[in-house]
């Protein structure tokens, strides 16, 4: 089966994509009003609270997300109390093996199966700056997500925007207009031993993505404003956000 998708299409204001937001503890984009204002669901991976609530300053109380998780190890005093005074969940994710990103996936999967809600993709604001082992960090959430949300997840920050295609066939449309000028394949923890592309100036056919011998990064489109990609194992897909 074809996986269809187009990645940037949360960020069209007339994207018809029913989307939960996941805010982490990175600097926001000045996106985030409008990822936020669409969103069906939005919540807070600890210290994601306290960049939520920095940047709204004289507004906070329009920007109340429905739960805040972690270990609360990075959520500051003040930004915990206000939140918990305004009625947002507060819930304790003590597990040091995982994330506060995943567990904070995990908390978001038993909220939207609760509520009832129709969900096309999680949508998550960081991860994508700072600490490289973090950066890393956030890749292997979304090798983790596949197995805990049954929808696709996309990580944007910045310039960047990284989603993992599953083995098989995808078609992705990258006519937003939103699109940058760079895109690329990476295959993080195992080499994909057959990659078909169509769509990009440098495209692949039945070949090897591993490190150590070819990775497809500094890639671009051929203008046809879709790209398919058939592969045998996880591989990364990134591309150029022009807001």
């Amino acid at each position: 089966m074809e996986r269809e998708f187009t990645p940037l299409e949360p960020l069209l204001p007339a994207g018809n994509l029913k989307y939960c937001l996941v805010i982490l503890n990175q600097p926001l984009d000045q996106c985030y009003r409008h990822l936020w204002n669409k969103a069906v669901l939005r919540a807070c991976a600890d210290g994601g609270a306290n960049r939520l609530y920095d940047i709204t300053e004289g507004e906070r109380g329009s920007f109340l997300p429905e739960f805040i998780s972690g270990d609360f190890d990075s959520i500051r005093p003040e930004v915990k109390e206000f939140y918990t005074v305004k009625g947002c969940e507060l819930i304790l994710t003590p597990d040091q093996t995982h994330t506060d990103f995943t567990k904070c996936l995990q908390v978001l999967r038993k909220k939207i199966e609760e509520k009832g809600l129709q969900v096309d993709v999680i949508v998550t604001l960081g991860g994508l700056s700072g600490r490289f082992d973090q950066i890393m960090a956030s890749v292997n959430t979304l090798y983790q997500a596949v197995h805990i949300i049954p929808v696709p997840t996309i990580i944007i920050q910045e310039e960047s925007l990284i989603y993992l295609l599953q083995p098989g066939k995808h078609k992705l449309h990258v006519d937003t207009g939103l699109e940058g000028d760079w895109c690329g394949l990476v295959p993080v923890g195992q080499p994909c031993s057959q990659v078909t592309t169509t769509g990009l100036k440098w495209n692949l056919t039945n070949d090897m993505l591993g490190f150590g011998t070819l990775v497809s990064t500094s890639n671009t489109y051929d203008g046809s404003g879709v790209v398919t990609v058939e592969v045998d194992r996880p591989l990364l897909w990134t591309m150029a956000i022009n807001l």
